[in-house]
């Protein structure tokens, strides 16, 4: 099996659960209230872990709309203390994605609280999303980790990242990756439906593994219990948000029961 982290290598299917933070400190639906943003974040993390989970992945979901580069310091500021307390309660592998696609800002907070992976949408190329058009920053994220000396934080990439689309003619999808892998330096390849929840098409997520060679395909979206056994063999690990929350709504919080039964699922 092509695992993402050593950890996972005894386990048939690895689990990220999607920890999403409440809107932060700035952002248009920011409530006003920090504690329950942190009360939140450690009831998910709790939730993920206790039902068996193999990693978690920290991100600022709740900071619509996105902004399309850089991250102000306050918001990269707040990530960093929150994916700390996640990292002192917890020893689960846990991952960054600062939204929507600052990938040194995500290498910063991993390398602060000793991280041990960033999720980056866009790696290589351009997209069109609703932030604008989104360029890569494969050549300064490299550079930056090396610089770091944090070779061992893994990067993990999207190709055709949802909720966006080609700037240009599309281009086939084994090129896509195999450019991720080869030219952009991804450690680890993420395909996923159109949109959050959406499903991932099978017949992407097979030429994705063909063209990744030895690199870790994960699966992005629309993975659920009902879904998940049947990629055991098919994918190297699942990142699962939605269908973990109550009601399988996004926005709610995990729910316990919905973590055991997609683990229980895998075997």
């Amino acid at each position: 099996m092509r695992a993402l982290l050593p950890d996972w290598v005894d386990r048939p299917l690895p689990v990220i659960g999607m920890l999403h933070l409440l809107p932060l400190p700035g952002a248009p639906r920011y409530a006003g209230d920090r504690a329950a943003i942190r009360e939140r974040l450690l009831a998910d993390a709790d939730a993920l872990a206790g039902g068996g989970v193999d990693g978690l992945m920290l991100e600022n979901f709740g900071d619509v709309p996105f902004h399309p580069g850089a991250l102000p310091a306050h918001v990269i500021a707040d990530m960093t203390a929150l994916a700390g307390a996640v990292r002192e309660r917890h020893e689960l592998p846990l991952g960054i994605n600062c939204l929507r696609n600052d990938a040194l800002a995500a290498l910063a907070v991993a390398h602060a609280v000793g991280g041990a992976f960033i999720r980056v949408n866009v790696l290589c190329g351009a997209r069109v999303t609703d932030q604008g058009v989104i360029e890569g920053s494969a050549d300064r994220l490299l550079r930056e980790r090396g610089r770091l000396g944090a070779t061992g934080i893994r990067i993990v990439a999207d190709v055709d990242v949802k909720h966006s689309a080609p700037l240009g003619a599309p281009r086939p999808l084994c090129d896509e990756v195999t450019d991720l892998v080869e030219r952009g330096g991804a450690d680890a390849v993420v395909v996923s439906g159109s949109g959050t929840g959406r499903p991932t098409d099978p017949d992407q997520l097979d030429a994705a593994r063909t063209a990744a060679g030895t690199a870790p395909v994960l699966v992005g979206s629309g993975v659920d219990a009902a879904s998940v056994a049947a990629l055991v063999g098919r994918a190297d690990g699942v990142i699962v948000g939605s269908a973990l929350k109550h009601g399988g709504d996004v926005r709610a919080a995990v729910d316990p029961e919905r973590v055991r039964e997609l683990v229980a699922r895998i075997g």
